[in-house]
């Protein structure tokens, strides 16, 4: 069996150390074929530094803090192997959990199986804004899964061909997923409480990850049919427009001076051009779709180098800059 583990790392130097050799122990003793890669999301403490005496490893370095989700699509693009296992760099994630999750997916013939961390070992807080976001998920995107934020997961390497992520989207790469067909499966996992460092989740992510819910929940209904979006809103506004006009007819026919009850003529101006403005952005939109699909979509991140320590095939590092 052949297993690519990605793991994105900003500023965790006390902890990818042990996590690497977690990992590397989980792939020996279950016989796989494997790689470990790491993607140092523009570090600012001695996580480079670690990450260099680590062998076997793929280290892919950003040439920025572009964020959790490019250092994830970064390391996803450079794997190679049959299943992409990704996990978070802090510790809190069991690599042990591993096996137990691609056995799963093979036995249940799944395309992707995420890890639900049922006892969470995080604060209250942290927790409490968890379970909000995923009340939120659970009404706006239904992937069917507990727990989407947890970044313990695996999939088969087919799952990504063609896909880039974006802003906080790695905890709905599930819900993208699903959109295109795949099969989502699910199972609980060890989470562990952080040893060393701190966490890097804000409410500025929290609001990130709330948009980009809603651009995932946009692109489930109306990826391949804006029109009927915002057309539907722009048809809703021709008919207040139309009620809008009756009322004003009525008020002249009935004698009523016009300079005394302009607010109707008004409204009905405004949400005719507002409903025409609404079915013209549905019509481009329906456009720029069409050219979405037809073209290549650019990544938004920069890889700075890709360096291979430790390979069996050459012992040698490689480095792409």
């Amino acid at each position: 069996m052949r297993v690519s583990v990605v793991v994105p790392v900003f500023n965790e130097e006390g902890n990818i150390a042990n996590l690497h050799s977690e990992i590397k122990n989980v792939c020996e003793t279950n016989g796989y074929t494997y790689e470990i890669i790491f993607v140092n999301d523009g570090s600012s403490d001695g996580t480079d530094k670690v990450c260099r005496t680590l062998k076997p490893l793929k280290y892919i370095r950003m040439r920025k803090n572009f964020g959790q989700t490019a250092a994830m699509d970064a390391g996803i693009k450079a794997a190679q192997y049959d299943y992409i296992v990704t996990m978070d760099g802090d510790g809190q994630n069991d690599p042990a959990d591993i096996p137990n999750m691609i056995d799963y997916l093979q036995k249940e013939d799944v395309d992707v199986v995420s890890g639900w961390r049922k006892n969470r070992k995080d604060t209250f807080m942290k927790r409490f804004v968890s379970r909000g976001a995923n009340f939120l998920r659970y009404l706006l995107v239904h992937d069917g899964i507990h727990d989407s934020g947890c970044s313990l997961k695996v999939y088969k390497k087919e799952c990504f061909k063609g896909v880039n992520l974006y802003g906080e989207q790695h905890r709905f790469i599930p819900a993208i997923l699903k959109i295109k067909g795949f099969r989502i499966g699910e199972v609980v996992v060890n989470h562990r409480p952080r040893t060393s460092g701190y966490t890097k989740y804000n409410w500025k992510r929290t609001i990130k990850g709330f948009v980009d819910m809603i651009s995932v929940w946009f692109w489930n209904k109306y990826a391949t049919r804006p029109l009927h979006l915002l057309g539907g809103i722009g048809m809703l506004f021709e008919l207040l427009g139309f009620i809008c006009g009756v009322w004003s007819v009525v008020l002249f026919l009935m004698g009523r001076k016009m300079s005394n009850n302009i607010f109707p003529p008004l409204l009905t101006i405004f949400f005719v051009i507002i409903g025409l403005i609404m079915v013209i952005f549905g019509l481009m939109s329906e456009i720029l779709i069409k050219t979405y699909y037809g073209v290549h979509v650019d990544v938004p991140y920069s890889v700075k180098s890709i360096e291979e320590f430790g390979n069996k095939k050459d012992e040698n590092s490689d480095s792409i800059s």
